[in-house]
């Protein structure tokens, strides 16, 4: 059945505002060029969306044309304003930018959790409340909250987890209290991550991916036909508990330690690199994303690189059973990033074998700094392992990805309300 014309006139205007969020501002003329509606009918809808205070001229589209055909208009950014948090065991990050996306604010604090919780909350909160008034907001109408652990899917909120500071949970209570008539949305950190990389980075042209989160942290964001898929529970991608060989034990349903995370984790990244004599020479101090970014501009900056493919032998020390590359011998460098991709490989086959997602991103500080050289040693591992084709990207957008993805949901939601 056709649309009623008050439903006609909500598609339109809707299809009209996400085109300028998109876009940017454009004229009567591109707004029809670009929607495909009439004259008459973009002229309304521009009339309609002004007078309700959405979108407001900006300019003219060149100094050579004038009148009304020349006018751009634009979605009114102070309409609203958006703060998104980035919660980590050591700290918080947070922006503030306009209905748009533009950031105005931005701060960040380091939280010392055995301050006790009250501290901890304190310093967060206002930390945020410092980035709004710095950026004129008086009132923020949504923030977007990503924090490692499991989101519950009923009530949207942290759910008490083992290993996970109390500050945390308490910290989404804070926000309610302190932000009165404030939407707080909650998403899990590696979700957030795939989100950002699926609209401004490595996975931009991918509906179906898996993103691996490589940093202190393990975790997996799934991704399947352009919808975020988060499982029964909220705990889909909690790939740090995969049960893998290579470790010392099995985990436990409190401790991820046994399994993947034993393999691919920040701690255990750099005990890979003292095994493998890198450490010293990136420098102790250096963190795993510094170890890995040190071995890949020796490889990339002359490095021999040697044989990348999966060798026969098994791995020594803490290496997995599936074969490190010999490489050149003398070049540690390639040798670690050998090593690091064996394991690498053991929890992206799975992920491929159970779900097929013809792509994987390896995220977080880790899989930015390893760049191509370590997609490539898991892509051509995966290759070997797997008979399902699986291209292995890094992140574009690294540890950013958390704070980006927290924006994005929160300007979603407050268009979503405000352009409904």
């Amino acid at each position: 059945m056709p649309a009623s014309p008050s439903t006609a006139r909500a598609i339109n205007d809707r299809l009209a505002l996400r085109l300028l969020q998109q876009e940017g501002p454009l004229t009567a003329g591109q707004l029809k060029q670009l929607t495909g509606l009439s004259r008459p009918t973009v002229a309304d809808l521009v009339e309609r969306l002004t007078a309700s205070g959405l979108i407001q001229m900006v300019g003219e589209s060149g100094e050579q044309r004038r009148g009304p055909n020349a006018r751009l208009y634009g979605i009114v950014a102070d309409r609203a304003y958006l703060a998104a948090l980035d919660v980590r065991l050591e700290g918080v990050s947070v922006v503030v930018s306009d209905l748009v996306g533009r950031v105005l604010a931005e701060a960040s604090v380091p939280i010392d959790g055995a301050s006790g919780t009250g501290p901890a909350v304190e310093q967060a909160v206002a930390l945020v409340e410092r980035a709004a008034k710095e950026a004129g907001a008086e009132h923020l109408h949504t923030v977007g909250v990503g924090a490692p652990g499991l989101i519950d899917p009923a009530t949207g909120e942290l759910r008490d987890t083992t290993g996970l500071p109390a500050w945390h949970r308490r910290l989404v209570a804070a926000l309610h209290e302190r932000l009165p008539g404030t939407r707080i949305v909650v998403e899990n950190e590696t979700n957030l991550a795939a989100l950002a990389e699926q609209r401004d980075g490595a996975a931009h042209d991918r509906d179906t991916f898996v993103l691996f989160w490589l940093g202190m942290g393990i975790g997996a964001a799934v991704v399947l036909d352009g919808a975020l898929r988060r499982g029964a529970s909220g705990g889909a991608g909690e790939i740090g508990f995969l049960p893998v060989p290579g470790t010392r034990g099995f985990p436990s349903a409190t401790d991820c330690e046994g399994g993947f995370h034993s393999l691919a984790g920040a701690a255990a990244v750099l005990e890979l690199a003292r095994e493998r004599g890198v450490l010293g020479r990136a420098g102790e101090g250096a963190g795993a994303a510094g170890v890995v970014r040190w071995a890949v501009g020796e490889v990339s900056g002359g490095g021999a690189g040697g044989d990348v493919g999966v060798g026969a032998g098994a791995g020594d020390g803490g290496d997995v059973g599936v074969g490190a590359g010999t490489g050149d011998g003398g070049d540690l460098a390639a040798r670690f990033l050998d090593a690091l991709a064996d394991r690498l490989a053991l929890g992206v086959a799975s992920v491929v074998a159970l779900l097929d997602p013809g792509c994987v991103v390896l995220g977080g500080e880790v899989g930015q700094a390893g760049g191509d050289e370590l997609a490539v040693r898991v892509a051509e591992r995966i290759t070997r392992m797997s008979p399902l084709p699986a291209e292995v990207r890094p992140s574009v957008l690294g540890g950013a990805a958390v704070l980006r993805g927290a924006l994005l949901t929160a300007q979603d939601g407050a268009q979503g309300e405000l352009f409904g």
